[in-house]
């Protein structure tokens, strides 16, 4: 077994195991929850506001993203110096209240600022939550636990646009952030309410510039987490890139109409049980048997689609095969990888969460452009972005483990 999974800090909880991730769950979907239920609405918000070009209207996804990526490294320090609930709370409150300005705001330049401000508040979400598992699990445990956090996470993405859909068909695209203020403050209440301090007194850390400096060279030194981060980095990246490019490639190439939203939904459906079963499985063989044996067939299934590309075009069967195994591949990397890159940084886990949310946010996404903007007509640059971003993901991996895969550490590395 790996050590680690004996040795990490298990305090009690005033709340049960199925309440707290349920919370760490709920903090996640908020983030997905911003994004995937504005799609519906987009083209409304871009007509009722006055925005003649089409593309301008993903700027409202866009600037919560960049509030939400840069954020990320100020509340990781704040909350190793100040705990986990106040930060929390903080940006839920901004999360909440942005999102009931947005009801009200007048202009397209205004929703923009406030959604640019909601992601600001959305980091809290995303870097606490990681945070607060951290300090309560470890090793083997940890993973169980992101999987189930990832597993939620997933389902968001599957019901968030048919939300903001229904809504649309209802009512209008002001009634989308009503929604999305109702459901914030619920989790923020439950947060304020129910959620303990998990933050151990001898990990807090002075909010100093050279403290904080030192919790980055930390994080972005130790080589087994700072190469897990580059390689989730690599395969958030070709996720992005699918999502970029997945309309395009189903209605575009392969025709399937209004049947788009099912094939999409099918795929992170299937995403959130591997997820499920990582957190059933990963206990009996460890985070770096699944990890490591999911990236090699991520590496191969990809490679294989790529190698298709090259020959002529690929039927919709295919595609839909190849990468759906690659998908449900995918969640047994994200959820491990992520623990396995938390693991040796308890005592900064809320600086370590911050690098590596940031890490993954903006290069991910920065990568997954790259894999959109590639796009020509065919599935190739997607199949070429999924095995490039794989391979050196691979690299990667073997670097952090010096070479040995499928081992358990029981020393350090």
């Amino acid at each position: 077994m790996d050590q680690t999974a004996s040795t990490a800090p298990t305090p009690a909880l005033a709340i049960p195991r199925w309440e707290l991730i349920a919370i760490a769950a709920g903090l996640m979907a908020l983030n997905a929850l911003a994004i995937d239920i504005m799609l519906p609405g987009l083209q409304e918000i871009g007509a009722s506001l006055g925005v003649a070009d089409e593309n301008a209207r993903q700027y409202v996804i866009t600037a919560y993203i960049t509030g939400f990526g840069l954020a990320q490294l100020f509340f990781g320090p704040i909350s190793d110096r100040f705990g986990r609930r106040t930060p929390l709370l903080v940006g839920l409150f901004v999360y909440v209240g942005a999102a009931a300005v947005c009801v009200f705001v007048p202009s397209f330049a205004g929703l923009l600022a406030m959604r640019f401000i909601q992601g600001l508040g959305a980091a809290s979400t995303r870097v606490i939550a990681m945070s607060v598992v951290r300090d309560v699990y470890g090793g083997r445990a940890m993973a169980e636990v992101m999987s189930l956090v990832f597993m939620v996470f997933m389902i968001v993405p599957v019901i968030a646009p048919g939300i903001g859909q229904v809504i649309m068909l209802f009512s209008e695209w002001h009634m989308i952030f009503v929604f999305m203020t109702v459901m914030s403050l619920a989790i923020t209440l439950w947060v304020l309410f129910r959620l303990p301090e998990t933050l151990h007194d001898e990990f807090r850390r002075p909010f100093t510039a050279r403290v904080i400096a030192d919790g980055f060279r930390i994080v972005l030194t130790n080589r087994p987490a700072i190469c897990y981060t580059i390689a989730l980095t690599a395969i958030f990246g070709a996720l992005f890139g699918f999502i970029n490019s997945s309309q395009q490639i189903y209605v575009g190439i392969y025709d399937v109409g209004a049947m788009f939203p099912v094939y999409f939904a099918a795929v992170a459906g299937l995403m959130a049980v591997s997820s499920f079963l990582n957190s059933r499985l990963v206990g009996r063989f460890g985070m770096r048997r699944l990890a490591h044996g999911a990236l090699l067939g991520f590496t191969a299934v990809t490679g294989f689609a790529f190698v298709l590309t090259l020959f002529g075009s690929m039927p919709l069967w295919a595609f839909v095969t190849i990468f759906a195994l690659a998908m449900v591949q995918f969640a047994w990397i994200g959820a491990n990888f992520n623990a396995l890159a938390m693991e040796p940084l308890g005592h900064v886990a809320g600086t370590a969460s911050s690098v590596q949310g940031f890490l993954q946010t903006v290069g991910g996404g920065l990568i997954g452009a790259a894999i959109g903007q590639a796009f020509d007509g065919t599935v190739m640059p997607m199949a070429a972005g999924y095995f490039f971003a794989a391979a050196f993901a691979l690299v990667m991996v073997l670097i952090a483990e010096k070479g040995r895969l499928f081992q358990a550490q029981n020393q350090p590395i």
